[in-house]
């Protein structure tokens, strides 16, 4: 039996990875209903004009271009079998970007690829067999016998079970370093023309990739810590079935986003924080630093509502989501990253803004939460 770890699991590096291809919001309107010959639906585009303008997002990366849909004209017809083009674009992309992010961590982190032990991949996008983790393990050039777990069609939630997973990966093996790795290319199996049922998600969805290495115990002056993860655990919001929902169909993920989802995570989420913080003491929602997911600004709107936080408090998610959009599960690690990035700038004593304590929320299908 392998020694288990004396310490808590720990962030000891993160990477992040975007496609090249920038989008404005602000134009997102005009290029999405004339690249889908949509552009006589006036009313419609309208609306999805509107919804943009209230996304606060100001721009997003996304790997679809014009030439994607020269080359695969179904991607554009709602009523045309495209999963078969879709997967054959993110077969190669959805390792890839992740390969780009892990590489950063790996520099970041400073020690040989041949320390890491198990390798976590998730991703919502690439559902072929064998699985992204394994091309990933190539990619990188690392052992064929490091210990690999996938993680497919998890949702908006993936980034915080992918914490709780290593959390309890690296404290069960005295050593263990575990890379993970979230990429996402909603852009390439979400895309479809537009009509009234799918407007929500071409607003706000966007590509990413994002990788941390995580271990416990350690290595003094070779290892630097960034987060320490102290407790993680999941639930599912009652009387919250169906309220997000996706299902893979011919014409690529098909998703349901009803629009009672911010209300029913505002009024959750107090009980959510007094039962993980019991055990510390803490009471004082302001006291921490925090990470929630930014499915939207409606979520962020109803969390700070309904527990009265400063407005200071939610400002790091909303600056990612208004420069990257909705991720996916790769969102809150990007927040991780620009957090402890912005600590640094503005000479605070740690990581997450001075303060000692913080929480992060994943939310997804189920209504699934993840709060670490």
């Amino acid at each position: 039996m392998p020694q288990k770890s004396k310490g808590p699991a720990t962030i000891l590096a993160i990477g992040i990875a975007n496609p090249p291809n920038e989008f404005s919001q602000e134009d997102y309107p005009d290029y999405y209903f004339g690249i889908t010959n949509s552009q006589h639906l006036t009313h419609l585009k309208a609306k999805f004009k509107r919804m943009c303008e209230k996304s606060m997002i100001k721009k997003r990366h996304l790997h679809v271009t014009e030439e994607t849909f020269k080359e695969n004209p179904q991607m554009c017809d709602r009523n045309a079998p495209s999963l078969t083009a879709r997967q054959a674009i993110l077969a190669t992309q959805v390792p890839e970007l992740g390969k780009q992010a892990a590489e950063k961590a790996i520099k970041e982190w400073g020690q040989p690829k041949s320390n890491i032990t198990h390798v976590i991949f998730a991703t919502n996008s690439f559902v072929d067999t064998p699985a992204a983790d394994q091309y990933l393990v190539m990619l990188l050039g690392l052992s064929p016998s490091v210990k690999r777990f996938v993680l497919r069609q998890v949702g908006c939630h993936a980034g915080g079970t992918l914490l709780r997973v290593a959390k309890a990966m690296a404290e069960n093996e005295h050593g263990a370093r575990v890379l993970v790795v979230c990429s996402e290319m909603s852009s390439t199996i979400c895309f479809q023309a537009p009509d009234e049922t799918n407007l929500l998600p071409h607003a706000l969805f966007a590509d990413g990739a994002a990788a941390m290495i995580i271990g416990a115990d350690i290595v003094e002056h070779l290892e630097q810590p960034i987060y320490r993860i102290v407790s993680a655990e999941q639930t599912t919001i009652p009387n919250s079935e169906g309220s997000i929902q996706a299902r893979l169909r011919e014409a690529g993920l098909v998703g349901e986003i009803r629009p009672d989802v911010p209300i029913l995570i505002g009024k959750n989420v107090e009980s959510l924080l007094i039962e993980s913080f019991k055990r510390i003491g803490v009471k004082d929602w302001n006291s921490l630093f925090w990470i929630p997911h930014p499915g939207g600004p409606a979520i962020l709107d109803q969390i700070e509502t309904e527990l009265e936080l400063e407005p200071s408090k939610l400002s790091t998610t909303r600056h990612v989501l208004s420069e990257y959009g909705n991720m996916w599960g790769a969102t809150v690690i990007f927040i991780l990253d620009e957090m402890r990035r912005k600590s640094s700038k503005e000479g605070k004593s740690t990581t997450g803004e001075g303060l000692d304590w913080g929480v992060l929320f994943g939310f997804g299908p189920g209504l699934t939460v993840e709060t670490i």
